[in-house]
């Protein structure tokens, strides 16, 4: 498809595509109009952590990882629900959408809601209930661990104190319970120990994320500070149980041994101290370090302009819909259509030059007659149409005169007695002596153009009942034409125009008369075949948007078979707003070319004299 043609498709169809946008745009503007107001209130929090001491793209991804869940745990059912308890009225899903901002650690929650102190009112108390949790979350993760070490840190202390008092008295009254405590503790960070190494089962170092990874670790330091600790446990242990030998044996002096034993049992007491109080603190530190804090850095306040509906916008987008649907229906219906449209069409398809280019004949009065249309309405369009058809047809016949000329067309409806009864009248009109013959003996038209009767004409004068001069009419609006209507119609019409006194009688014809125009049949019957072989000329009548390529092509390539003269395409009944038929000239302009010698010529006589003087010269 080319930009003519293209063109060609949008203005013919812009009364459409202009109803779809206006239709589009009023129902979109309606329905918008109608709708509850939706407000959205935004507020803005930040995920912190310890600063990096050095670049790590698995930190990177973690912190990425991290605002994700975050964003995730803002829709959950259970923040929803909190919120919902808190507020008094319910929160749904829908209501809430949190997003990352890029290549920062911000995330912006927005909430859309009918009511904008509603909105207002979720939008913060999610954050609120998010920070909430987000504590009690990182608390689980380290309660346990801190509280483990802090009872060893108190137990240890109490051993040390008891040791220290041993030392002093010499006695070995308390070994027994110190025993018992120290199994205790024993059993205790075994347990503890159990407990790790199963969380560190759990996790593969193949596939961790980098949050995981950062957990490992610390099981990991966990693990070798309690081994170290189970070590100090046990050789307290074995030390208790040597001093507790002599007891059981009665004896009662305290003996360096002993002293030595005691001494070396609170030194391990003590390094497991330092060695827990060393564990309490790095567990405060990586706590502090890896325990993200939420901060609501922007508080969200109710809007006082609802997001939607727009009016406008809603109407924009509904008429550029329109636009599209309407668009692709015309290109549709173009796509679909068969029929021949324009010149250019006729040109391509049917290999034929348009020669005539005739309008929409609109009748005035019930008793107007489109045959004679030219005659009632001589500065009419039309009738400037059918007088560009007498020039592209004087121009034709240059070389040759056109004596005779057979109009016809593909089918019944598509005007041909129309452009026939008009044309005889220009070419009259024009200073030449035209015969109007009827040579449709099926149904025959002519006649009722001119309110003529049909009792007499062309068969009879065939068949030699009658002579040409009873059969010729005249009208006076119209002196130099005659008229042979059909007369009455015959059993066999194809035989009685293809007999020899049909070829005779047109010969005689041509030597009384400058042109005859004949009116046939459509070519889809036989009698315009036969006509057409015995004629100078034959023009085609096509009705644009009405007249199908094939049926329109099929009788042409009979016409080429028999070697007919076809002067070429008059496309009949164009409307009058289709001025894109024509090239992009609108011949219905109030100033034509004629209309520049009207104002000094005045007859339509004189102007045609000044044509044909020009084209003489």
């Amino acid at each position: 498809m080319d930009i003519k043609h293209f063109f060609s498709i949008a203005k013919r169809w812009l009364w459409l595509v202009i109803a779809g946008v206006i239709i589009g745009a009023a129902v979109g503007y309606f329905v918008s109009s109608r709708q509850t107001p939706i407000y959205e209130a935004s507020s803005k929090f930040v995920i912190l952590r310890a600063p990096q001491t050095t670049y790590d793209y698995y930190a990177y991804l973690d912190n990425q990882q991290l605002i994700a869940t975050y964003v995730q745990l803002l829709s959950t059912e259970s923040v929803l629900q909190q919120a919902s308890e808190e507020l008094g009225f319910p929160v749904l899903k829908g209501q809430a959408t949190a997003r990352a901002i890029t290549d920062t650690q911000f995330v912006e929650l927005t909430v859309r809601h009918t009511d904008p102190e509603k909105a207002a009112l979720i939008a913060n108390s999610l954050i609120d209930i998010l920070i909430e949790q987000n504590e009690q979350l990182q608390a689980i993760r380290y309660i346990a661990a801190e509280q483990n070490l802090q009872n060893r840190i108190d137990e240890t202390q109490q051993q040390i104190s008891l040791l220290e008092k041993q030392i002093n008295e010499l006695s070995t009254a308390t070994v027994e319970s110190q025993l018992e405590s120290v199994q205790k503790q024993i059993l205790e960070t075994q347990s503890q120990m159990t407990a790790l190494n199963a969380e560190v089962a759990k996790i593969n170092p193949a596939t961790a994320t980098a949050e995981e990874l950062t957990r490992l670790a610390e099981y990991q330091a966990q693990l070798d500070q309690l081994s170290s600790v189970l070590s100090l446990y046990q050789q307290i242990y074995t030390n208790l149980v040597v001093l507790k030998t002599p007891a059981e044996s009665g004896t009662t002096t305290a003996t360096s041994a002993q002293l030595t034993q005691l001494q070396t049992t609170l030194n391990l007491y003590q390094q497991i101290y330092l060695s827990s109080i060393n564990s309490l603190e790095a567990l405060r530190l990586s706590r502090a370090q890896n325990t993200p804090n939420v901060v609501q850095v922007e508080k969200a306040h109710p809007p006082s302009v609802p997001i939607s509906p727009n009016p406008v916008q809603s109407a924009t987008l509904s008429a550029a819909i329109g636009l599209i649907l309407t668009s692709g229906i015309a290109f549709l219906v173009e796509y679909l259509d068969d029929t021949l449209k324009t010149p250019d069409e006729v040109k391509e398809l049917l290999n034929l030059p348009v020669i005539g280019l005739v309008g929409e004949l609109r009748k005035k009065s019930n008793n107007d007659k489109f045959g004679s249309y030219v005659i009632s309405n001589p500065r009419s369009p039309v009738a400037e149409a059918f007088r560009a058809l007498r020039t592209n047809l004087e121009f034709a016949g240059i070389d040759s005169p056109l004596k005779s000329i057979l109009v016809t067309s593909s089918g019944e409806t598509e005007g041909k007695t129309t452009v026939a009864c008009n044309l005889a009248v220009i070419l009259a009109q024009g200073g030449k002596k035209v015969l109007l013959l009827d040579t449709d003996m099926r149904r025959p038209n002519v006649h009722t153009q001119f309110n003529l009767h049909n009792r007499v004409g062309l068969s009879d004068l065939v068949r030699g009942r009658l002579t040409l001069e009873e059969v010729v009419r005249t009208i006076p609006e119209v002196k130099s034409m005659d008229i042979i209507t059909s007369g009455s119609l015959p059993p066999n019409p194809a035989e009685l125009l293809a007999s020899e006194r049909m070829r005779k009688l047109l010969e005689e014809l041509k030597s009384h008369y400058d042109v005859i125009v004949m009116d046939s049949p459509p070519l889809v019957v036989s009698d315009s075949q036969i006509l057409s072989t015995r004629v100078e000329g034959v023009l085609y009548v096509i009705i644009p948007g009405f007249t199908r390529i094939d049926s329109a092509r099929r009788p042409l390539e009979e016409l080429e078979r028999i070697n007919a003269h076809i002067l070429g395409v008059v496309m009949n009944r164009i409307p009058q707003n289709r001025s894109y038929y024509y090239g992009g000239h609108d011949y219905y302009s109030p100033y034509s070319a004629r209309d520049k010698y009207r104002h000094s010529y005045g007859s339509e006589e004189n102007i045609d004299l000044a044509f044909t003087e020009q084209k003489g010269t």
